[in-house]
């Protein structure tokens, strides 16, 4: 296991995966009636940009266990990007998001194929719903027909449930905390289900059971996944609000319109006083929204430099990830790897 990690190639390596297999799904698709192209269209859309970050820790959980490369791992592993595939198009639907990737997200792209439906808006978040539901299911097929032997598939399987029901508790929780009070430990808590664990820990787990790894090197998976991939979404939550458009292909204001619970704006109301609250009740969960009150808000957060503190949240939980991964034996090409994936992880710009 001596050669250097490539990331550029690994990547080339999944899209290569995942554009054919999808084409094979999304021509089948289309072959039903050609009425399902602008549906089929969608699927293919759905995965042809991503960082590929959690194929690459699913391969490295296989990898860490010392397990050779195999084509049939890369396959399984780029199943984990049909999941977050899923997940962007029903969180987008869910938090009625216009762009991802400076693209319109699936529901408003699916709007033009509707415009003859009475309730178009409605219709095209229906197709948009089953499209992700599609793209989940495809995650699992996908998985299951890699190539890996029957019994390391079955060793893995049990992971899928818990990845699955952690997912959906995570995008529940952001539901039923949108719009109350913000509180930092409750965003704290939708973070860790609704992306840290999809994005890091699981796919180390499934790659590391996949591989037949031990309970110790397991353990120190999560250790690691855990908090790099808390500081991954908050990442995710700065860019959000203070990240160039044009680099992260999102709208800025989305989380103060739709006053979603980041730990942005949890940690600037903990410490913001009641004249600094009155006035951030005044614009959060506004959908007329403009440029000048989300200035605004953002003026309110520097004051109170809340971008500093999830900056020092987003450090201290790469450090706690870093030494997790000292202290496990793993070859050093697989050290270097997830020492690398870390760092891509939580220091981004889009």
């Amino acid at each position: 296991m001596t050669e250097p990690w490539e990331p550029t190639a690994f990547k080339a390596r999944v899209d290569e995966v995942l554009h054919r297999f999808v084409a094979d799904e999304a021509d089948l698709l289309a072959g039903v009636d050609p009425a399902l192209g602008p549906v089929a269209e969608q699927l293919e859309a759905s995965v042809s940009v991503g960082k590929r970050l959690r194929a690459a820790f699913c391969y490295w959980g296989w990898r860490a266990a010392r397990q050779p490369d195999s084509d049939a791992l890369v396959r399984a592993a780029a199943s984990m990007e049909l999941v977050h595939a899923a997940a962007v198009v029903h969180d987008d639907l869910i938090d009625d998001s216009p762009l991802r990737h400076g693209r319109p997200t699936a529901h408003m792209a699916l709007a033009s194929a509707v415009r003859h439906h009475p309730r178009g808006a409605d219709a095209a978040r229906s197709l948009a719903m089953l499209v992700g539901d599609l793209l989940m299911s495809l995650a699992g097929q996908l998985f299951a027909t890699s190539g890996l032997p029957a019994a390391y598939l079955g060793r893995a399987r049990p992971l899928w449930a818990a990845l699955a029901r952690d997912l959906v508790a995570g995008e529940c929780l952001e539901i039923l905390h949108t719009g109350v009070t913000p509180d930092t430990t409750a965003s704290l808590k939708v973070i860790r289900y609704k992306t840290a664990k999809y994005t890091v820990e699981q796919p180390l787990l499934i790659g590391g059971a996949l591989a037949g790894a031990g309970e110790r090197l397991r353990a120190g998976y999560s250790a690691y996944g855990l908090p790099l991939g808390e500081a991954f979404q908050l990442r995710d939550d700065l860019l959000g609000l203070f990240g160039d458009t044009r680099r992260t292909g999102k709208a800025n204001a989305d989380d103060v319109r739709g006053h979603r619970p980041t730990a942005l704006l949890a940690e600037t109301w903990r410490i913001a006083g009641t004249e600094e609250r009155e006035g951030l009740r005044a614009v959060l969960g506004r959908p007329d929204l403009d440029e000048d009150g989300l200035d605004a808000v953002r003026g309110v957060m520097r004051r109170l430099k809340a971008p500093e503190r999830v900056e020092h949240m987003i450090a201290a939980r790469v450090e706690e990830a870093l030494d997790a991964l000292h202290d496990l034996d793993v070859p050093a090409p697989a050290a270097h790897a997830l020492t690398g994936l870390a760092h891509a992880a939580a220091v981004r710009l889009s």
